[in-house]
């Protein structure tokens, strides 16, 4: 529900022989939506190590700002989808 809060995870496994140091990205689909999409609190705001094989789970805390429901051009949007690249 719009303005409640809520939380993901993202499970991160490193398939290399050797420690990953890296930063996640993030992208919101639709794109006409994504500022409305707050997160607060994200594994993407550092980096993080992961060692050969080592697989991690990420929480995400976020909430759909309320204005989204006043915003006329998204009326057609049904879902959001968050998705990450690590």
């Amino acid at each position: 529900k719009l303005g409640e809060p809520g939380r993901a995870l993202f499970r991160v496994t490193n398939t290399s022989d050797r420690p990953i140091t890296g930063v996640a990205t993030y992208n919101v689909t639709p794109m006409k939506a994504g500022q409305y999409f707050q997160k607060v609190t994200c594994f993407c705001f550092e980096e993080h190590t992961l060692q050969p094989g080592q697989t991690q789970e990420f929480p995400v805390l976020f909430f759909i700002d309320p204005a989204f429901d006043g915003d006329i051009n998204l009326k057609d949007i049904k879902k959001l989808t968050l998705s990450y690249t690590y």
